[in-house]
C-alpha cells in the first residue's frame, strides 16, 4: 500500500481535508478555497453530487461544479476531493483532474455500488490508479466487515492510495451526536489493518458545530491520522447541512486549539503499568470463569424445577442494582449496561446447555 498522499501534504499535523458539504456556486466555492488556502489547508473537498434520504432536498449542483474545482486547483495549488457514488461519477471525476474520491456511507454499504466503482477504477492504467487517492467512509450502521470487504474491492482493483474516514453510525432516535462515534469501530479496523490512514469526520458525528473541536481532539487522542471537516464562507446559508459547517476562520480557531500527542514512549516506561493491566485481565477472566460455573448450576436447579431459564424481573432488578453499584466506583452507566448484558446473554446461553 502507498502513503495516501505524497510527503509535503503530510508534513503539516494533523491531515486536514476541508470544504463546504456542497458545491452550490463558483463564488461560494472560490471564496471558501480561497480563505481555506490562506490557512494552510492542503485538500480542498466539495460534495457535487447529493442524494439525500428523502427526495426534494438539495441534491447537488452536479457536474458543473468540476470546472469550479479545477479552478480552485489551478489557482490556490490545493488538491480537490469530491464524493463519487458510481462509474459515472468516477468517470467525470478523473476526467477533471480529481484527486481525492471518497465513497459515502450509503454507498460502502452497498456492495454491488462499491464494485461497480472498483471496475471502473480498474479500466484505467496503473500509472493513473496510483496517482488516485480514495477514501472510504464508514458504512451507515455499525459493521467492520461491510468497511473491510469496500476497501478491499478497492484494493483488487489495483488503487493502492487507500483511506477509510470515520464518520459515525446511524442511530435511532435522540443522539447528543448525529451519528454515535463507536469509537471501537475504528479502533478495530485499525488493528486489523495498521497500514491504513483513519480520518475522522467529527462533522456528520457531531451534527453540530460546537461539537467539532471535542470531536477532533478526541480523534487525534486516539491516534487518527487526520480531519475531515466541512467549512463553508457563510454557513448559516447552506443548502445543505448548516448546522455543522464551520466558517474558515472557526475552523482555524478549532484546529489551533488541538493538541498533538506524537512523542514517541518507551515500552520500558509503560511496562510497569501494563504489566498490572494484564494481572487484572487474568483476574478478570478467572471472575467470569467462576460467574458462569455459578450461572451452570442455576440452569441445573431451573431444569429440575421446572422454571424458565429467563427470569426478566430479576434480570431487571439485577441490572438496577448493579447499574448504582457502578455509578458509586465511577464506572460509565452505558458500558456497564453493555458489559451486564453480555454477561447476562453469555449465562442465558450456558443455562440453556444445561436443558
Amino acid at each position: 500500500m502507498m502513503k495516501l498522499f505524497d510527503q509535503e501534504i503530510l508534513e503539516k499535523k494533523p491531515l486536514v481535508l476541508a470544504g463546504p458539504c456542497s458545491a452550490e456556486s463558483e463564488a461560494q466555492i472560490m471564496q471558501t478555497a480561497r480563505e481555506l488556502s490562506a490557512m494552510g489547508i492542503k485538500i480542498f473537498r466539495a460534495g457535487i453530487w447529493k442524494p439525500r434520504t428523502k427526495p426534494g432536498g438539495f441534491e447537488g449542483v452536479g457536474s458543473q461544479a468540476l470546472e469550479w474545482l479545477r479552478k480552485v486547483k489551478a489557482e490556490t495549488g490545493m488538491l480537490v476531493a469530491t464524493e463519487v457514488a458510481n462509474a459515472r461519477h468516477v468517470r467525470e471525476a478523473l476526467a477533471s483532474d480529481v484527486d481525492v474520491l471518497w465513497i459515502g456511507a450509503r454507498t460502502t454499504a452497498n456492495p454491488f455500488a462499491v464494485q461497480e466503482i472498483a471496475d471502473e477504477l480498474a479500466k484505467y492504467p496503473q500509472e493513473k490508479r496510483d496517482s488516485i487517492a480514495v477514501l472510504v467512509k464508514n458504512p451507515v450502521n455499525p459493521d467492520l466487515e461491510l468497511w473491510i470487504g469496500a476497501i478491499e474491492r478497492l484494493q483488487r482493483a489495483g488503487i493502492l492510495r487507500l483511506g477509510a474516514i470515520h464518520r459515525g453510525f446511524s442511530a435511532y432516535g435522540p443522539h447528543i451526536f448525529r451519528n454515535p462515534p463507536e469509537w471501537r469501530i475504528p479502533i478495530e479496523l485499525k488493528r486489523r489493518m495498521p497500514e491504513m490512514t483513519v480520518i475522522c469526520d467529527p462533522s456528520h458525528i457531531g451534527g453540530k458545530r460546537e461539537l467539532i473541536g471535542r470531536l477532533s481532539q478526541q480523534a487525534l487522542n486516539m491516534n487518527f491520522d487526520g480531519l475531515i471537516i466541512e467549512s463553508h464562507c457563510s454557513p448559516d446559508c447552506a443548502l445543505s447541512d448548516k448546522d455543522q459547517q464551520l466558517t474558515p476562520v472557526e475552523l482555524g480557531k478549532v484546529l489551533g486549539s488541538l493538541e498533538i500527542r506524537d512523542k514517541v514512549v518507551t515500552t520500558e516506561s509503560l511496562g510497569e503499568l501494563r504489566q498490572r493491566l494484564d494481572a487484572i485481565d487474568g483476574e478478570l477472566l478467572d471472575l467470569l470463569a467462576r460467574r458462569m460455573d455459578v450461572s451452570r448450576e442455576i440452569g441445573q436447579y431451573k431444569k429440575e424445577h421446572g422454571m424458565s431459564v429467563v427470569q426478566p424481573e430479576r434480570y431487571s432488578d439485577l441490572i438496577k442494582n448493579r447499574v448504582e453499584m457502578a455509578e458509586g466506583l465511577k464506572l460509565g452507566k452505558k458500558f456497564v449496561q453493555t458489559i451486564l448484558a453480555d454477561i447476562h446473554e453469555e449465562s442465558v446461553r450456558q443455562q440453556l446447555e444445561e436443558k
